[in-house]
């Protein structure tokens, strides 16, 4: 059995279970802290309604949860006008759950194995064109004192496909300029070698030299990007950046940084990159996963069709 640790205690899920979970989800399955995170406050959800007035099963532990407990627990959500997404992702946390305490023999089998989870929509995600992209990236101000760690941090994002998580996370020796690669540490501590485009390795290099003359918190001394405090940056930093430099830009487009990430996968596959070697350097476990950039490129080939063909006017 995995014995919960005081840093997955601290995360305060207050259910022993739940805590021993969060630990076999990092150390067996590889996942990210927010998906763990997101896993075990969906169990925790129903683990509050079974300890409620709201449920009239008399059952009031997890181990104990029947087919129907978690079909009434659904049903609540979904009265609540949960989106189908989330009701999705409540299922497949349960199954997890479940079919980790069915293996640790705590239950003799999965009550959320037949859960039916919602049809969803293919989601198409938000993509820059090239042209927004340089507009973006030439927008920055480099006279002002971050404007090199702006710049290289766009151009990184985009000439490299990274997560918020890789990019904030990256070290000065995680990058091979030279060689033309950086690695990346992505979900699951699993490290990929990422290449990197000329003109990102040049910001990055313009950067290194004013990086050096700002602060440096002894503790990030390795961290590539840091906050004007020397500190390594948060994903809610980038993130205000990021729309911040887009406002700036005049996109109106609802971007994020990992829109930079759809960008750089999309104008690949748009230009015949292989899908496997795509999958690759988006760190995709599954190439399913890297597939949606595939229904991207056919979303704007329709609407190339239905624009020019004469039948379609």
């Amino acid at each position: 059995m995995y014995k919960s640790n005081s840093f997955y205690l601290k995360k305060g899920f207050g259910n022993i279970l739940v805590n021993d979970f969060s630990v076999y989800l990092k150390l067996e399955r590889s996942m990210s802290e927010n998906t763990i995170s997101a896993y075990c406050s969906d169990v925790m959800l129903l683990d509050g309604y079974m300890v409620s007035d709201q449920n009239s099963s008399g059952v009031f532990v997890l181990e104990k949860a029947t087919p129907e407990i978690l079909e009434a627990f659904l049903s609540r959500l979904h009265s609540k006008n949960l989106s189908k997404r989330s009701q999705a992702r409540i299922i497949s946390s349960l199954r997890s759950f479940f079919q980790y305490l069915e293996m640790e023999g705590k239950t003799t089998s999965n009550p959320a194995e037949l859960l039916d989870i919602p049809r969803l929509k293919p989601y198409l995600p938000v993509v820059l064109s090239v042209e927004e992209v340089e507009r973006i990236i030439s927008s920055v101000d480099l006279s002002q004192p971050l404007g090199h760690r702006n710049r290289a941090m766009f151009e990184v994002l985009y000439s490299c496909g990274l997560r918020a998580s890789e990019l904030i996370s990256l070290k000065i020796s995680d990058l091979f300029l030279n060689e033309g690669f950086v690695r990346v540490t992505g979900k699951g501590s699993k490290q990929r070698l990422v290449p990197i485009g000329q003109p990102a390795a040049q910001s990055v290099i313009f950067y290194l030299g004013s990086r050096s003359k700002g602060p440096v918190n002894a503790k990030h001394g390795d961290t590539l990007f840091l906050s004007r405090r020397g500190s390594r940056l948060t994903r809610e930093m980038l993130f205000l950046i990021v729309k911040k430099q887009s406002t700036i830009a005049g996109i109106d487009k609802d971007i994020s940084p990992h829109t930079f990430r759809h960008s750089f996968a999309t104008h690949l596959v748009e230009n015949g990159a292989d899908l496997r070697a795509v999958q690759e350097m988006l760190g995709h476990e599954s190439i399913l996963t890297t597939e949606i950039y595939t229904h991207v490129n056919s979303s704007k080939w329709r609407e190339s069709i239905l624009k020019c063909h004469p039948r379609f006017k």
